[in-house]
C-alpha cells in the first residue's frame, strides 16, 4: 500500500516553503548497518520508484531538474520497488528497457503513457510489448531481455534493498547506503529534495560510505 504525502503537498510545493535543518529521527532516518552502494568514490543517492505510483509521476520533473544539478561527487540510480507482484513486474520492464539501453529515453515516455491517455497496465506483457513497439523498441530484443538471467539478478537485488533500506512507500529517496528520507514527515517536493541535499552533504562530510563497493 502506497504511503501517502500530507494532504496539499502540491500547494507546500508551489509556495517552496523553508524548511528548517532536518533531524536525524524526523525527516531522516540512517540504517544501524550501513549498505555497500554500486557507484565507488562517489556518493550514491537511490530513487526507489514504483510506476504505478501518482506521487512518483508528479515528482518525476522535479527530480529531473534536481539530477541535472547534481555535484560532480554525487551519482543518482533509480531502482523499482518491490512490494507485491504488480510492482515486480514494472520492475522487471524497468530493468528490461536498461538492458536493451532505452530505459532513460523511455522512462517518463511509460511513466505518461501509465497515468494519461492510454492508462497503460506496465504488468501487461502484451500491453507493454505493443506500447514499446509503437516507440521505436525492438520488441524481440525487449522480450529476450524480460526474462533473462541479468534482469533476475536485477529484480533480486531490488528486493533486497527494498528490504534493507526499510522502504514502506514511493517515491523514497536513499543517501549513500546510509540514510532514507523519511516521507512520513515531508509535505512537499521540495522538501524531499532538500533534505536529499543535506544528506548528501553529510555524507561528503563525514567522507563517503565505509560500506561502499570496491
Amino acid at each position: 500500500m502506497l504511503k501517502q504525502f500530507a494532504v496539499g503537498l502540491a500547494m507546500f510545493f508551489a509556495l517552496g516553503l523553508a524548511h528548517a535543518q532536518p533531524k536525524a529521527g524526523v525527516e531522516y532516518r540512517e540504517l544501524s548497518t550501513p549498505q555497500p552502494t554500486d557507484t565507488a568514490g562517489k556518493i550514491e543517492i537511490i530513487e526507489f520508484f514504483w510506476y504505478g505510483c501518482p506521487h512518483c509521476y508528479n515528482f518525476e520533473p522535479a527530480l529531473e531538474s534536481w539530477v541535472k544539478k547534481l555535484p560532480k561527487d554525487a551519482q543518482f540510480r533509480r531502482v523499482p520497488a518491490m512490494f507485491n507482484d504488480e510492482y515486480a513486474q514494472a520492475a522487471r520492464a524497468y530493468y528490461a528497457l536498461e538492458a536493451i539501453g532505452e530505459a532513460e529515453r523511455l522512462h517518463k515516455a511509460l511513466f505518461d503513457a501509465v497515468h494519461t491517455g492510454s492508462r497503460l497496465r506496465v504488468a501487461n506483457e502484451a500491453a507493454l510489448t505493443e506500447w514499446l513497439g509503437k516507440q521505436g523498441v525492438d520488441t524481440k530484443k525487449f522480450a529476450a531481455a524480460y526474462r533473462s538471467f541479468s534482469v533476475e539478478g536485477k529484480l533480486k537485488r531490488a528486493a533486497q534493498l527494498t528490504q534493507v533500506y526499510k522502504i514502506e512507500g514511493v517515491p523514497s529517496m536513499a543517501v549513500n547506503g546510509k540514510y532514507v528520507v523519511n516521507t512520513d514527515n515531508i509535505t512537499s517536493f521540495d522538501q524531499l529534495l532538500a533534505v536529499t541535499d543535506y544528506l548528501v552533504d553529510q555524507s561528503r562530510k563525514k567522507g563517503g560510505n565505509a560500506a561502499q563497493k570496491k
